[in-house]
């Protein structure tokens, strides 16, 4: 018998200890995309840690796949604690005050779905798992207007569901906890108790005066509270947000609000340096660490800084183009493969070079997003992008992050990703730089969805209006001069030959057919009306410095007829490079300070590039030289030049 009520007693004393923190408030259904979503947890006592809990979302759909009570969404609380209200709040971007920790925007399912918390982690909860009531802590099943979900009742124990639409206010109001167990819709009440008639924290704010800086502009900052404080606010911050630093603007890093005073202003310079550091964001970002009491009602706000020095390119946009100013940074003997060869083995060569398994290598989609900042940089501003489509500039910072386009650059797919079966995974919203990258080779056909050379920076709206359309079906907005006529088909050209089961074909083919695109004929003659101008090239060299690969379309544009055109069937002839500059040795390499370069027999112009493709060292050369140097570590190209024939080498800097 006491063995009996001891084994009652830990059955008890466990429970009291899992009933230590509930749901305490869910919104769901917010106005316009669900950017203003939170739960709320709430424990019994205050500063409760929340180690080994987990959050978990289910999916109440009739999905067989997906739905019928499976996970779709999990949240490890590992580092967080409830304030001294015993509220901690997990919210999107919007949410204010400032959530505790920040879950995905409209990524919480409108129902009939559930909400729950765990003992455990969130690797205990893969996708699509099952609800069930083991180390079950608490959970909530909602919805807008939807039938009891018997499946997750089953699955939770639980006999109640929650309508947030319950007054017809669904993007207006929560469902909130009651004292009772309960719970009723009403106004949100993030960060407050839910039972509060005034929010029950002290609201720390702050406002900009300006929203765009050129440097050397000045401006304010508003540091504000919704009640005067009893005692001197002090808090730290800092503007600092990536390259952007504290050697770019001069003012204070911390504020005070005095005793009884609800605001206080500082003032800021940003410093003109002389230096293209290219357009910038500074953020305001508040210390996360406030005295009890006291909530962030918003942080992180950015603004963006101009940079004053941006520079002008020696060569022309698509629309005015030049030739010959940019020259191509191929390394000596890169299509030596190619030379004197017809079809069908030009074209396999061709993929053999394009697609070489553990030379080429490939990005994420995220990464990108930063080659094509450098790729598709601007030859008027390099602070800004050249759109594609519409022919005209964009700002680099302009870059779409959010669900509105107007007004921004996003990342096209020349060959649209539906019609090529390129897909992302996780891997590819990391943004993780050149130095890292993933092997690929022919058959690896998911990597079409970040190969860079068939992916351009467009206006949102009108990638919006291409969509998956064949060429000449899509032709550009009214007023396009077709200034990327020939760029789209040497993209395609290398697309055809870069991936197995991707054919370019004549005709329009449906726009649901997954691997052909058209029409080969018009894009032919795109290619030979449009030829590639000093734009493309750049754009070539600098992809070569991320990927290791060419377009060969570009570097070579009469390949196109020995392989599409009235060339078929005869031997494609390379031109030779000189002798003499093939004989010309750098050294050392790896390089710091001194490259020593011997064996010139002629003049030769030495010129080298940085990853980006652009020129760092100029020189002409008449007989052997020792450069000195103060580049910076990283991989560069070195081309060297004899008349019209080139040569190019790669170089490491220590």
């Amino acid at each position: 018998m006491k063995k009996l009520w001891f084994a009652i007693c830990v059955v008890l004393a466990f429970a009291k200890a899992e009933s230590q923190v509930v749901i305490n408030e869910l919104d769901a259904d917010t106005p316009g995309t669900n950017d203003m979503q939170f739960v709320e947890l709430k424990s019994d006592t205050p500063f409760y840690s929340l180690n080994s809990f987990v959050l978990v979302f289910f999916n109440g759909s009739s999905s067989v796949n997906s739905g019928m009570g499976r996970s779709y969404y999990a949240v490890d609380l590992d580092g967080l604690t409830t304030d001294a209200n015993g509220l901690v709040v997990l919210g999107s971007s919007l949410v204010s005050p400032v959530p505790d920790r920040y879950i995905a925007e409209s990524n919480i399912q409108l129902g009939a779905d559930a909400v729950a918390i765990y003992r455990g982690d969130d690797t205990d909860w893969p996708d699509r798992t099952f609800a069930n009531q083991m180390d079950l802590v608490d959970a909530l099943i909602y919805d807008t207007d939807d039938a009891d979900n018997m499946a997750l009742m089953n699955l939770l124990g639980i006999n109640v569901q929650y309508n947030e639409n319950e007054n017809g206010n669904k993007t207006t109001e929560s469902v909130q906890r009651k004292a009772d167990g309960t719970y009723e819709t009403k106004a949100p009440t993030p960060h407050s108790l839910n039972d509060a008639t005034v929010p029950t924290y002290n609201g720390l704010s702050f406002t900009a005066s300006e929203t765009e800086l050129t440097e050397p502009d000045t401006f304010d900052i508003t540091f504000s509270l919704t009640q005067a404080p009893t005692a001197d606010f002090i808090l730290g911050f800092s503007l600092n947000n990536f390259s952007f630093n504290s050697a770019d603007y001069t003012g204070a890093s911390s504020f005070t609000i005095p005793a009884g005073q609800t605001s206080t202003t500082l003032s800021f310079t940003i410093v003109d340096d002389a230096i293209d550091e290219g357009d910038e964001t500074l953020e305001i970002d508040l210390d996360n660490n406030l005295p009890v009491g006291f909530k962030r009602l918003k942080d992180n706000e950015e603004i963006f800084v101009i940079d004053n020095d941006f520079q002008v390119a020696n060569y022309g946009t698509p629309l005015a183009p030049t030739y010959g100013n940019v020259a191509s940074t191929a390394p000596a003997n890169y299509y030596s493969s190619l030379d004197n060869l017809a079809s069908p083995q030009l074209e396999q060569a061709i993929t053999d070079l394009i697609s070489e398994e553990f030379a080429v290598r490939i990005h994420t989609y995220d990464d990108v997003t930063d080659i094509l900042k450098q790729a598709d940089v601007s030859p008027l501003n390099s602070n800004n992008v050249w759109l594609m489509y519409t022919e005209q500039e964009r700002r680099v910072i302009d870059f779409q992050t959010g669900s509105t386009n107007t007004g921004k650059w996003n990342r096209e797919h020349i060959w649209s990703r539906s019609r090529g079966a390129f897909f992302s995974i996780e891997y590819d919203e990391t943004n993780d730089g050149m130095s890292v990258w993933t092997e690929t080779n022919a058959d690896s056909l998911r990597h079409g969805n970040s190969d860079a050379h068939h992916l351009r920076a467009t206006d949102g709206p009108e990638n919006s209006s291409r969509g998956n359309d064949d060429f000449p079906e899509y032709n550009g907005p009214a007023g396009s001069q077709g200034s990327w006529h020939g760029d789209v088909a040497r993209a395609l050209f290398y697309m055809d030959h870069r991936f197995n089961n991707l054919a370019l074909v004549n005709g329009n083919p449906p726009n649901s057919t997954v691997g052909q695109l058209g029409d080969l004929a018009t894009l032919l003659q795109w290619h030979r009306n449009d030829p590639p101008d000093d734009f493309e090239m750049n754009r070539n060299n600098v992809i070569y410095g991320w990927q290791i690969n060419r377009n060969p379309f570009i570097d070579n544009p009469d390949l196109a007829e020995y392989i599409y055109g009235n060339l078929v069937g005869q031997n494609f002839t390379l031109s030779e490079n000189s002798e003499e500059l093939s004989q010309i040795v750098l050294s050392p390499n790896p390089s710091k300070n001194v490259l020593k370069i011997q064996n010139i027999s002629n003049p030769i112009d030495v010129i080298i590039y940085d990853a980006f493709g652009r020129i760092t060292l100029s020189q002409k050369l008449t007989q052997d030289t020792n450069i000195n140097h103060n580049l910076a570590s990283g991989m560069y190209l070195v081309q060297l030049k004899d008349g019209n024939r080139t040569v190019v080498e790669k170089l490491m800097v220590e």
